[in-house]
């Protein structure tokens, strides 16, 4: 319980206005303790002082030359003390401290010579009274000063903390994506051997069965295959290449530059070579689109006949591209997927992570996706990419 206010009353005072009003509510005090039967014009030389310590965060030194007159007539101190505190807290030169500090503690030391009792006394005489006066103004205007020294210091020792963690959190999370980098190039290198002996052992089953065939349509078929592994050889030897060179290992020299990437131009005959029966519409308009756009559109194309020869061969495809002023709109839609027959192979697996890939790909690019079954018991997939 104790604890709890503790910490209430200390979440109270690190509030900005409790940090502002609070010094002046007991200079006010100090004042009306002190000065409360004086003549009007030292409560007004105090009130001056009072009301300058609202200015001491933006205007420090403002306040202490409001509070120097109060000083010098009358016996505050706690106003002055404050906004000398807040000089020497303050990102000032110290000369400039040393000055509103030396201005205090002469206005305390010569309070007391203006007054009409000491009026014969004087101060600049050296004996035991002017000493110990002296003494007193001297401690009075080092005490603040070296106060406002320390929190000015906590506060840069705070800031340098704070930076220091911020770049030990930024070494970490490079060191972090060193790592991840490293890893996927050795994933890479795992893939490309994995995923390229079993391509590579299909373009050789389908090139034999392209020479050995009697059949047109067999040896046709054969083609088409050896000539989709050998593509697929090179796109996926192009990934491992990025990969590779984003984890840190350079592609060694003299090795194959990566092959052209798709554009538009190219929809024709990724369609053509897809084995459905797709209607295309490609009206991408006049305007040249950028390459990341073209690509985005070529990929959500691809993936989309590629999960209808997956999910739903044999039926009907129509692939539309068109533009509708600064974006570019993509859509394929396939009908119901006609019923298998006997015998007929099953349908391929798929993990759903395409139209994952999709969505993400056209959000940073800044435009939209969608995709889901249709009122006719097919699929449509919608993309719109932005021109800029």
């Amino acid at each position: 319980m104790r604890a709890d206010r503790r910490s209430a009353a200390a979440r109270l005072l690190a509030r900005p206005w409790v940090v502002l009003l609070l010094p002046v509510l007991l200079a006010l005090l100090e004042t009306w303790l002190l000065d409360r039967d004086t003549v009007w014009w030292k409560n007004a030389l105090n009130g001056v002082a009072v009301l300058g310590l609202l200015l001491r965060t933006r205007y420090p030194v403002v306040s202490v030359l409001l509070a120097l007159p109060g000083t010098f007539f009358t016996e505050s101190w706690l106003a002055p003390m404050t906004a000398v505190y807040s000089v020497a807290a303050a990102r000032r030169r110290l000369p400039v401290t040393v000055l509103c500090a030396t201005g205090f503690a002469l206005a305390d030391y010569f309070t007391w010579s203006v007054s009409e009792q000491n009026s014969s006394i004087d101060p600049l005489a050296l004996n035991q009274s002017n000493g110990l006066a002296m003494i007193q103004s001297l401690l009075l205007g080092i005490a603040p000063v070296a106060l406002g020294l320390l929190a000015r210091t906590r506060r840069e020792l705070t800031e340098r903390l704070e930076e220091l963690t911020r770049g030990q959190e930024r070494e970490a999370r490079l060191l972090a994506e060193r790592v991840l980098a490293t890893e996927r190039a050795r994933l890479a290198r795992e893939m490309h051997d994995v995923v390229s002996h079993q391509v590579s052992l299909i373009s050789v089953q389908a090139g034999g069965l392209q020479v050995s065939t009697t059949d047109p349509c067999a040896e046709r078929t054969a083609a088409t295959i050896r000539e989709l592994s050998v593509r697929t050889l090179q796109e996926l030897r192009q990934m491992v290449g990025v990969l590779r060179a984003a984890g840190g290992t350079d592609l060694h020299p003299g090795s194959v530059p990566p092959a052209p990437q798709p554009q538009l131009s190219d929809l024709p005959r990724l369609i053509g070579e897809s084995g459905l029966s797709a209607a295309a519409e490609l009206h991408p308009g006049e305007r040249n689109w950028p390459e990341a756009v073209q690509r985005a559109a070529y990929r959500t194309v691809q993936e989309a006949l590629t999960n209808i020869s997956k999910h739903a061969p044999g039926s009907a495809v129509r692939v539309r591209v068109t533009a509708r002023g600064s974006r570019l709109l993509v859509d394929v839609h396939n009908g119901p997927a006609p019923a298998r027959a006997a015998g007929h192979p099953a349908p391929l697996p798929g993990g759903g992570h395409g139209l994952v890939g999709l969505r993400e790909r056209a959000q940073l690019l800044g435009g939209s996706f969608g995709a889901g079954p249709t009122a006719d018991r097919g699929f449509a997939v919608h993309t719109e990419l932005p021109a800029d």
